[in-house]
């Protein structure tokens, strides 16, 4: 991965804590990067349209921005104090994660930093979460954060597929291990690598061509799968020079597994991909990440491959 020159990180205005804000001024001063603290607001009674604006309603919308522009000042003079460049911008965009999109790629962002919390199913299905958007949305390395302090020498587990089940590219596998290197080199922290196999693909496959009644030999199959799953997993980490002791091979399923090591190991951060390669997988790029999001105790760092384009136009009315 390039190197992070310009952190951006989304301020929740309706917040008194502002984790991501800790989280990225920390990375920002480890990585010697600008920050740039980010407001996107909007009011459906402010806007007014193309059609139906107004001297008034346009004043009103100033004056929220010059609110929140004056709040993110607040916020940034103690961290520009301790050393820091720090830039704030609030803007009039929606939806929010649209915004956050669109102002990560017009400022050149390395990675976006956002503040996370539990979401309720319904959320999620009905496709209004700004976090579930933003995992298939966001072109840069998004960082999202739970509320808790990161450790003087942070785990980064680096969950990778290099089986490509889940329709991932290879070469992101060697990005994220490779970002994960990254961040503990700067940050004099671990990475671990973590790949998880479900056994029971090779059980269906094998049962599928089963014509007639026959004994399968299930505990030899699975013992094949994790053989071919171990060469490929031990090729990615042998590159990128990690200790055997850090490479964890489990079989099972990746959100469910994730979850347990990330508590066994400590973990600060699980940086890990998600993509989707056509229109009609859209809905279900970073499947995986969805479901460990809601479950794991730390960090989510997703990772795009280099050809990804966000699918969020880059021009809103909205904001014009």
């Amino acid at each position: 991965m390039h190197k992070i020159s310009r952190i951006m990180c989304v301020i929740d205005p309706t917040s008194g804590d502002q984790p991501a804000m800790r989280r990225a001024a920390w990375l920002a001063k480890n990585v010697g990067a600008e920050l740039e603290l980010f407001v996107s607001c909007y009011h459906e009674y402010l806007n007014g349209g193309r059609f139906s604006d107004s001297p008034s309603l346009e004043m009103a919308r100033h004056e929220v921005i010059a609110d929140h522009e004056k709040h993110l000042k607040e916020l940034a003079e103690p961290l520009r104090s301790s050393g820091l460049i720090v830039h704030t911008a609030a803007i009039w965009d929606q939806p929010l994660y649209e915004g956050i999109v669109r102002h990560a790629v017009a400022v050149g962002a390395d990675i976006v930093f956002k503040d996370t919390h539990h979401h309720s199913a319904l959320a999620r299905a009905l496709f209004t979460n700004t976090d579930w958007n933003l995992l298939r949305t966001c072109p840069v390395p998004l960082w999202l954060v739970k509320p808790h302090e990161i450790a003087d020498k942070p785990v980064f587990v680096a969950a990778i597929d290099p089986s490509n089940q889940h329709d991932k590219p290879a070469a992101l596998d060697d990005d994220i291990v490779a970002l994960a290197k990254m961040l503990a080199e700067k940050s004099n922290g671990k990475v671990h690598a973590f790949h998880c196999f479900d056994p029971r693909i090779a059980v269906a496959t094998a049962t599928a061509y089963a014509y007639i009644p026959v004994s399968l030999p299930l505990d030899e199959i699975e013992e094949q799968m994790h053989e071919q799953h171990e060469k490929l997993f031990n090729k990615i980490t042998k590159y990128h020079g990690l200790d055997d002791r850090h490479a964890h091979l489990v079989a099972g399923l990746a959100h469910e597994e994730i979850p347990l090591l990330a508590e066994k190991m400590n973990a600060d951060v699980i940086v890990m991909g998600a993509v989707a390669r056509t229109r009609w997988k859209r809905i279900f790029i970073g499947a995986t990440a969805e479901r460990t999001l809601e479950h794991v105790p730390c960090d989510l760092l997703i990772v795009k491959p280099d050809w990804f384009q966000t699918p969020v136009e880059m021009f809103s009315d909205e904001a014009a």
